[in-house]
């Protein structure tokens, strides 16, 4: 089966320190890359942020946001989720397919195999020699 682009987002509680957030999302990065055979495209940390309305009884009113874009096996987005789920310091997620770059991943693979021949430049000969001895 071939790998799909993906991307998710992950929401960290910000009750942990900077540090602790930081490596968690690189343990997620991590996680993706080495355990689900993933390539990460790209690592975004947009930080802290508030959120849209409060979660878990109240708890949490502002969040540590995470987005990533890779590619990887569809079978294996089952255990990305289950590590989300049992990872308690993440309390939001979602992960979706990206249609739209497999479709300008295709394109690019169609135009690479396309050769475009290069522009042959034509030299005319000086017309101005041929032309003084037609006039003699």
């Amino acid at each position: 089966m071939s790998k799909r682009y993906y991307e998710t987002m992950f929401i960290i509680r910000t009750d942990l320190s900077e540090e602790e957030r930081e490596n968690l999302a690189q343990k997620v990065k991590n996680f993706i890359e080495e355990r689900i055979d993933g390539e990460v495209e790209e690592f975004t940390r947009w930080g802290v942020r508030r959120l849209a309305y409060r979660t878990q009884k109240g708890k949490f009113t502002e969040g540590d946001y995470t987005y990533i874009i890779f590619k990887a096996e569809p079978d294996k987005l089952k255990e990305l989720e289950s590590f989300y789920r049992v990872t308690q310091e993440i309390f939001r997620y979602q992960t979706i397919r990206r249609e739209d770059l497999e479709k300008k991943q295709k394109i690019r693979q169609k135009e690479s195999k396309i050769k475009v021949e290069e522009p042959v430049q034509v030299i005319e000969e000086d017309n101005k020699e041929n032309s003084e001895s037609e006039n003699e």
